[in-house]
């Protein structure tokens, strides 16, 4: 929609209300509201003012004026509030120089958009995640000097199938690791998957299949269509935006954390990726698996820089207990066609347009911008070097004998180890000014200061259980 549109789209449905979403360093979508009679034409240029000092990873105080320019292209009615109320995303720009702010994710992932074409090798970049996550009948959580505790809990959570519940206990619970696609009974929450499905579809975000997820305790998924990097970021935000009032609505809490529960699957984002021109789909040739040259140098740049690319892709501390082997965990840096024990897979696609390859790495704690940004970078800098991938892995990368598993790279193993790999490798990030110095340097201070060095201060249940007694 053009501005024009936007007011008209407005009018015809009542508004009252215009509400401007960005999104933080880290992740986490922002809001202002205004009433209607404030958004004008000229507002999707001149934007308004607003303080950015109190927004994590921002300006500090004394330069905190910021102006956030509404996108008319993300125009939508919010589903969620009383009042009438358009919602747009917005960018961010310097209040003084009007210049893309550094530090604005979602200007990152403009840039990373622009420098694609700037290269010449494309001028489209598509992406199709697909964020998983817990839908949660009561989270509990909180610590103190003497104390540190988290509980969560679910009507579905095997753990439960003995506990007396009003009305009698009827045992359909799903088995850890066994919660993918069994039917309802069993299924408890396909309801509720639908009010979120059919809540994204009434904004415009078409919704291909939803179900239960592996875990016990009501994992989910919804799958989107795939669409360009920008757009594909901002319907993840909507998405998860979604799911967690949906969930609120119907009493429960859904969580995006990477690994909620002990002992069975975690969530992941897994990542469908590729590269066009014009209409040609330029991950399409008569290499392995049917893709060209182009995909497995793109396979190439994301195996390198894959180190690098988890302290943003997976950026939290808990990203790292989904990390390990045994639960599907993509922690081996390898490709093949259909493996999902690789960290790369290349999907049976029905025909060119749907030839792509699947990154199983990411976690939905991630800020979506940031991620699909940094793994367009890295998988250009594959192209740009011509970095061969190295032989596909064709069998089950879990089951290898010791003598084979250890010529496979791994995945980190911590945010430690994450960040240490992005502090030597970044240079890709920096190509076309996609990533500025300053927003490396601000994301790996945040996640030391803020989250490292917090966590190291901090007894866990655990290590009562295992030293209380020496």
């Amino acid at each position: 929609m053009s501005p024009a549109e936007v007011l008209e789209f407005a009018k015809k449905n009542g508004v009252k209300l215009v509400d401007f979403k960005f999104v933080d360093l880290l992740g986490q979508w922002q809001h202002t509201t205004m009433p209607i009679h404030k958004l004008k034409e000229e507002t999707f240029a001149e934007g308004f003012n607003f303080d950015g000092s109190s927004i994590r990873g921002w300006k500090a105080i004394h330069e905190s004026d910021m102006t956030c320019v509404p996108d008319a292209a993300t125009a939508v009615i919010d589903p969620f509030v009383k009042e009438p109320t358009l919602s747009l995303i917005v960018d961010i720009v310097d209040a003084i120089t009007h210049q893309p702010y550094a530090r604005d994710p979602r200007q990152i992932a403009h840039k990373a958009e622009q420098y694609l074409k700037q290269t010449a090798i494309g001028d489209a970049a598509y992406f199709g995640p697909e964020p998983e996550f817990f839908i949660f009948d009561e989270v509990r959580f909180g610590e103190a000097p003497n104390t540190s505790f988290y509980k969560v809990d679910s009507k579905e959570g095997r753990w439960n199938t003995a506990k007396e519940e009003e009305g009698g206990n009827l045992g359909y619970k799903p088995d850890y690791k066994r919660g993918y696609f069994p039917a309802p009974p069993i299924d408890s929450q396909v309801d509720i998957r639908a009010d979120m499905a059919l809540t994204l579809e009434k904004i415009g975000i078409t919704v291909e299949v939803f179900h239960h997820e592996v875990a016990t305790a009501g994992q989910a998924e919804l799958s989107m269509i795939f669409g360009p990097l920008v757009t594909m970021a901002d319907r993840t935000m909507w998405y998860k935006h979604v799911v967690k009032n949906v969930a609120r609505k119907w009493g429960k809490t859904a969580t995006f954390m990477a690994k909620p529960i002990f002992g069975d699957n975690g969530s992941g984002m897994h990542c469908h990726q590729s590269l066009w021109k014009g209409a040609k789909n330029l991950f399409v040739g008569d290499k392995y698996a049917g893709l060209s040259e182009t995909a497995l140098y793109y396979i190439g740049g994301l195996i390198k820089h894959a180190p690098a690319l988890l302290a943003i892709t997976n950026p939290g501390l808990n990203s790292y207990r989904r990390l390990v082997p045994g639960f599907e965990a993509p922690v081996n840096l390898a490709y093949s066609s259909r493996n999902r024990s690789a960290a790369i897979r290349v999907p049976v696609a029905t025909s060119p347009k749907a030839k792509r390859l699947e990154f199983r790495c990411p976690d939905p704690t991630t800020n979506p911008y940031l991620a699909f940004a940094a793994m367009l970078m890295a998988g250009l800098d594959g192209i740009q070097n011509k970095i061969k991938p190295g032989d596909p892995m064709d069998k089950d990368i879990y089951e290898l004998p010791p003598e084979e598993l250890r010529d496979i790279p791994k995945a980190p193993g911590s945010l430690d180890e994450a960040l240490a790999a992005l502090k030597k490798d970044h240079a890709f990030l920096l190509k076309g000014d996609v990533f500025s110095k300053e927003v490396v340097d601000t994301w790996i201070w945040w996640k030391e200061e803020c989250e490292i060095k917090p966590s190291r201060l901090r007894p866990t249940a655990f290590e009562f259980a295992q030293y209380f007694d020496a």
